[in-house]
């Protein structure tokens, strides 16, 4: 299969563009944004595609740029989509290898899901994987902490966020070119899909916009360089979710009944709505019904 498509869009700063579409076979799997960022030494990816066949065309379009080694694969958060490429990138010789490098609790996160993860490629894509073709991570940032790694003349800056869209969202930072690779913390045309906190991730969107950002990369959608406005869609409809979520909360609505009227004026404009909105909605629901 060919290497995948990418563009660079900063010096030295390369990006797969996934599909805006559901991790399905329609898709192929190929459906989240990919990264990864040269320096004179050595280059770190940034995920690597939702199945084997994903991580193999990944590994290929980062061989056909730069003859430099992968030292270090960083993984946003666990979701299939970013993660089950990730055994393209390893050696025979391990310690030749990469690290793998994520969240102090993306192990935990991939372990909880890992059969349904694996079932769901036998029965979706027809690819059987095994737990021993899973690649949990070699290195770990601890929530709330920042680990820099120097990839020859180019730092580049991992944060550990606490929960947002998941319990367990890293981001990457280079330093030269300031460009932000935001993983799932920041969707554009995806409607956003929530997997921890909407309150953490409302922080969370707070801090990120005081970033000095140039450019950025959300982990589905287009990138881009009007930072921090480019925030905006996604905030209005995580806003939308809780300003009504609470108000059905306390006309004592149920959890069915909010799923039916919450947040839908806010679907404009938004892709996969039918796919994820209600079961946002029912996230939302359980995290703020106990908050007063």
């Amino acid at each position: 299969m060919p290497p995948l498509q990418v563009a660079e869009l900063s010096p030295g700063v390369f990006v797969h563009s996934g599909a805006v579409a559901d991790w399905n076979s329609a898709s192929a799997g190929d459906v989240a944004n990919l990264a990864f960022i040269v320096g004179t030494r050595c280059i770190a990816v940034i995920d690597s595609g939702g199945t084997p066949d994903v991580g193999r065309r990944w590994q290929a379009a980062v061989a056909a740029i730069s003859p430099l080694p992968v030292c270090h694969v960083i993984n946003t958060h666990a979701h299939p989509d970013h993660v089950l490429g990730n055994n393209a990138f390893r050696t025979a010789d391990s310690a030749a290898g990469p690290g793998f490098v994520t969240h102090a609790r993306m192990r935990a996160a991939l372990a909880a899901r890992e059969r349904y993860y694996l079932n769901a490629l036998q029965r979706d894509f027809g690819v059987a994987m095994k737990h021993d073709d899973l690649v949990y991570p070699t290195a770990t940032v601890a929530a709330g902490q920042t680990l820099e790694i120097d990839l020859g003349q180019r730092v580049i800056e991992l944060k550990a966020w606490p929960t947002a869209h998941t319990d367990h969202d890293l981001t990457v930072f280079d330093r030269q070119t300031r460009t932000l690779f935001l993983g799932d913390l920041l969707f554009v045309t995806h409607l956003p899909v929530i997997d921890g906190s909407l309150l953490g991730w409302i922080a969370a969107m707070d801090r990120l916009a005081q970033m000095p950002v140039a450019l950025a990369v959300p982990g589905h959608g287009a990138a881009g360089r009007d930072w921090p406005s480019m925030l905006g869609p996604q905030r209005r409809y995580l806003d939308a979710l809780l300003t009504e979520t609470r108000a059905a909360i306390r006309a004592h609505s149920t959890m069915q009944g909010a799923v039916r009227t919450v947040g839908r004026d806010a679907l404009q404009g938004w892709a996969l709505a039918d796919h994820f909105h209600e079961r946002n909605v029912t996230t939302a629901f359980a995290e703020l019904e106990w908050e007063e």
